[in-house]
């Protein structure tokens, strides 16, 4: 995996060791560089703007607080993705805002295969699609998206994850993220089209 290289400074899996050293300047050129993706990331699942600036904030407090226990990672981003959406996800259940999982994925379940579509098929499908949605009507076409569609896109084409990793992060499987892209491209494109005919 390629390392992640800030404007005219070190990559962050150094300021990540030089954080967990003690080094406060690495510390904040790392929530410089993640605030927004991380801010940006929750605002996909979660609409309470006041607690995603909390849990961002919490989490911070905590990675400094327990620096000198925190290991090394390959991969700074992922580490908090995947802990931002932990502690955001206990947050929502808590207070009850979490929405059901037949709402995230519109009746769909998660793992359902699509009929007569392979994972090597779907991965070319969506390729070939990605240039036509990438226009002045993704950001609205978007918003009409199920959560976990949303989410999935928006770690794939914006973060640009691998589908390992949105695996991982998901906590889903490979061939449950190739479906949830899969079937966002269908429905980028039908409201994409549905919008441009309407204009």
């Amino acid at each position: 995996m390629a390392r992640s290289r800030t404007h005219n400074g070190p990559d962050d899996e150094t300021l990540w060791n030089q954080f967990r050293s003690g080094d406060e300047n690495a510390f904040a050129r790392l929530y410089q560089n993640y605030v927004q993706t991380l801010y940006h990331y929750c605002a996909h699942f979660a609409t309470d703007r006041a607690l995603i600036k909390d849990c961002i904030h919490d989490l911070f407090v905590e990675l400094w607080k327990h620096r000198t226990t925190i290991g090394p990672t390959t991969s700074v981003r992922f580490y908090l993705m995947a802990s931002i959406k932990r502690k955001l996800v206990r947050h929502l259940t808590a207070e009850q805002k979490l929405v059901s999982q037949d709402e995230i994925t519109n009746g769909r379940r998660v793992g359902d295969m699509l009929p007569g579509a392979d994972p090597s098929h779907e991965n070319l499908l969506i390729a070939h699609e990605e240039d036509s949605f990438m226009n002045d009507c993704l950001h609205q076409a978007l918003d009409k998206l199920p959560r976990r569609q949303r989410e999935a896109v928006h770690l794939r084409y914006f973060q640009n994850m691998s589908n390992e990793e949105i695996s991982a992060l998901m906590q889903i499987n490979i061939q449950s993220v190739y479906n949830l892209i899969f079937g966002a491209m269908s429905n980028l494109k039908r409201y994409v089209t549905l919008e441009n005919v309407s204009l």
